[in-house]
Parts: structure tokens; C-alpha cells; sequence
């Protein structure tokens, strides 16, 4: 009897061992299956295959991994999360999945969430520019414009030629109020390309808080033979052209903005002032006062979040 218990005790590891090859064998042959289907872009029986991997091991973080990025090449962030989430619970050292989730979770407004994902992320490789880039942007949207300054400072020290992380380094410094050093960061940021109209925008917006018309003036004349068709340069340009009293070219420029944008609130609301102010001059226009409030009406349609525009609506209204 001692005997006979000996040996089935001998032979069942053995068992095991046997059946943990067959099955990392399966595993093998479905991993191999999804990833010849992933090359050939066909996501669904890819997925399929990596879902069968994951039945037999669900363990394995690549599997995870491979199935997140299906599912968020499928538009699935939700599932993507979610496979993520296993493949970095499995292997919390993996930076492309730490990178992955909190760029999915930046995208689907999980500001504090990606924020941890991102540390996660720097922590592993303090020279990840787009973790770095990612990160700020979650403080930008958090309002934690300090933090994004740092972070958009590093990415410009990993990547010194590259002139994306001086435009939101210009950004983030003129939400600081620090209007020189952001001229400058736009500066580097047109050293680097200066065929960049958005940032001649920007950079203007930032030579009019610092009441420098004429220099925002040459930025948006600039921007607007460089990319006629960018409405937020022809918005800019009314504005810029509004506070140097220019009306009639103001006009222009906002009437420009609005054919390419018919529902850019700035403009709606730039038009409407000029036309109030014509109607203020001969208050028996009623027709132009009129249409300076259904401007007025369209950029709240546009934008409601506008308490200055719906106090000029209740001020110059007929039954006010």
C-alpha cells in the first residue's frame, strides 16, 4: 500500500508538466494565429485568436497588451482600458502598456487617472517625450499650468529640434501671465519651422495682452497669406484690427472668419460690436442694430458660456 501511494505521488507532477506544455503550446499556436491576422489587419479574427490565448492563460501580459491595442485600434477605449489595465497589473514595469492606458484614459476625460499613468510611465523612462508631452497637457486641462510648464520644459530637453513642445511650453507660460517668456518659447518654436500659423495666432494673442498691436498685427497678416483658409487667424485679425479702432477692416476680417466658420463665437461676437457701435452713431438703424444682436445671439448659440455677451444682449435689447 506505502508502495502504491509512492508512485501516484511520483506520477502526478509529471501529469501537470505534461499538460502545462500542451497548453502553453495552445497558447503559443493562438498567439502566433492573431498575430499573422493583426499584420493582415483583420482585427476581429485577431481578436479572436488573442481571446482564446487569454482563455488558456490569462496571465500572460502580452496577450493582454495585444488585445488592448485591437480594441483601441477598434475604437473600444473602454475595452482597451480594460485589457490594459490586466496587461500592467501583470507586468507593471511594461512601458508601452503604462503609456497606452494613459493616453486611453486622457482620451476618455480620465484626467487624474492618465496623470497617474504618465508618472507611472516617466518613472520607468524619464525620456519618454510623448509621456512628458501627454503629461502636460492633463495639467493644462487641470489647470495646473506650473506642473505643465515643467513637463513641457523637459520634453523640449529630450527633444531640443523639435518645436511641438515650445508651442505648448508658449501656451502653458501666457496662461501664467508670463507674456515675455512665452514669446520666447514661441520664438524657439518658429526657429524650429516657421511655416507654423497658429503659432504666429498665438504668439500675436500674446503681443495683444501686452498692448503691442503693431507686432500682433504683422504675426496675423503673416498668418493669413500663409493659411487663408484658417479661421481663427481671420478672427485674430478682427480683433486685432477692432482695438486699433479699425472698423472697417475689422469687419472684413471677422465677415472672412465666419465664411470659413459659421459658428467661430469670437467673430460673432466681434461683428456685433462693430455693428452696435454704427448703430450707437445713428440710432435710427434699428436694421443694424438688430443684426449686431443676432450676432450676439449666434455666439451664445456657439459658445453659452459668455456672461459678458448675454449682458450686451439684455443691455441693447428693444424691450430692455
Amino acid at each position: 500500500m506505502v508502495i502504491g501511494s509512492s508512485a501516484v505521488l511520483v506520477t502526478l507532477p509529471a501529469c501537470r508538466s505534461v499538460g502545462m506544455r500542451g497548453r502553453d503550446e495552445q497558447v503559443r499556436r493562438h498567439v502566433d494565429r492573431g498575430e499573422a491576422l493583426f499584420e493582415q489587419n483583420d482585427l476581429d479574427q485577431a481578436l479572436v485568436a488573442f481571446e482564446q490565448a487569454a482563455a488558456l492563460d490569462p496571465d500572460r501580459p502580452e496577450v493582454q497588451s495585444r488585445i488592448g491595442t485591437i480594441y483601441r485600434k477598434m475604437g473600444d477605449f473602454r475595452r482597451a482600458i480594460t485589457a490594459f489595465s490586466k496587461a500592467v497589473r501583470r507586468d507593471p514595469y511594461s512601458v508601452y502598456d503604462l503609456f497606452n492606458l494613459a493616453e486611453l484614459y486622457q482620451l476618455t476625460n480620465r484626467l487624474a487617472d492618465a496623470v497617474q499613468a504618465y508618472l507611472a510611465t516617466i518613472d520607468i523612462a524619464p525620456d519618454h517625450y510623448d509621456a512628458r508631452m501627454g503629461l502636460g497637457f492633463c495639467y493644462q486641462q487641470l489647470r495646473e499650468i506650473d506642473l505643465a510648464v515643467e513637463q513641457f520644459e523637459a520634453a523640449a530637453r529630450i527633444r531640443p529640434d523639435d518645436a511641438t513642445a515650445y508651442v505648448n511650453l508658449g501656451v502653458a507660460l501666457d496662461a501664467q501671465g508670463k507674456h515675455y517668456e512665452a514669446i520666447s518659447a514661441y520664438n524657439q518654436a518658429l526657429e524650429r519651422d516657421a511655416h507654423q500659423p497658429r503659432v504666429l495666432v498665438n504668439r500675436a494673442h500674446t503681443y495683444m495682452n501686452q498692448r503691442r498691436l503693431r507686432s500682433a498685427l504683422a504675426d496675423l497678416e503673416a498668418a493669413v497669406e500663409m493659411a487663408p483658409k484658417l479661421a481663427a487667424a481671420h478672427e485674430a485679425l478682427g480683433y486685432c484690427l477692432f482695438r486699433m479702432k479699425r472698423y472697417i477692416e475689422s469687419q472684413i476680417a471677422y465677415t472672412d472668419a465666419l465664411a470659413l466658420d459659421p459658428r467661430l463665437a469670437k467673430a460673432h461676437v466681434g461683428l456685433g460690436s462693430i455693428k452696435m457701435i454704427q448703430y450707437i452713431k445713428n440710432k435710427s438703424r434699428t436694421d443694424i442694430r438688430d443684426a449686431a444682436l443676432e450676432h450676439w445671439h449666434r455666439a451664445l448659440e456657439a459658445d453659452p458660456d459668455q456672461p459678458r455677451v448675454r449682458a450686451l444682449i439684455k443691455r441693447f435689447s428693444p424691450d430692455a
